[in-house]
């Protein structure tokens, strides 16, 4: 957005694109069974990829033609809902004293999949702040949302009636 071009290859487009896997990857954690099981959330959390995909290939929104588009900006309420789902989510679990493998029923080895994809992605949005500005927030809100994405699994187990998988 905003009118430059770059190579499909461009640290720009690998970040927005790992983005949008993470947005994939917690489209079919949505799907599998329980479809239910925190689906308003992870609803709102694809919206809010969206918009930091929005932020990420605006690399320069003050040059955006007037009345055409807005500056896509992450707010940080959003962060502090997602911090506040893990605390909401942290008090049904067990505290943790071992690692966790990913697994379990479906639905947790969905979540957990989403969760290193959104890892990865944020690794590339670091690589992409090291050459050209990114908004703290995005940073910020990736960091939690994997942080929310490794809880969910590990309460869609407990749900389930299936333990962790501990390594």
């Amino acid at each position: 957005m905003g009118g430059s071009r770059v190579a499909k290859n461009h640290v720009r487009v690998c970040a927005y694109g790992e983005v949008d896997e993470t947005n994939a990857a917690i489209g079919l954690a949505r799907v599998v069974a329980p479809a239910d099981f925190s689906d308003a959330l992870l609803s709102e959390i694809q919206h809010d990829l969206f918009t930091i995909g929005g932020a990420l290939a605006t690399p320069a929104p003050e040059r955006l033609k007037e009345g055409k588009r807005t500056k896509v900006v992450m707010d940080h309420a959003r962060i502090e809902a997602l911090e506040d789902a893990i605390d909401a989510v942290e008090t049904e679990l067990e505290p943790l004293k071992t690692f966790v493998l990913p697994g379990g029923t479906p639905k947790a080895a969905a979540l957990h999949f989403a969760r290193t994809v959104c890892r990865r992605a944020e690794r590339a949005v670091v690589h992409l702040a090291r050459q050209e500005p990114v908004a703290g927030e995005v940073l910020v809100y990736l960091n939690r949302l994997s942080d929310l994405l490794f809880v969910l699994a590990r309460l869609a187990n407990r749900r389930s009636g299936v333990p962790d998988v501990a390594w």
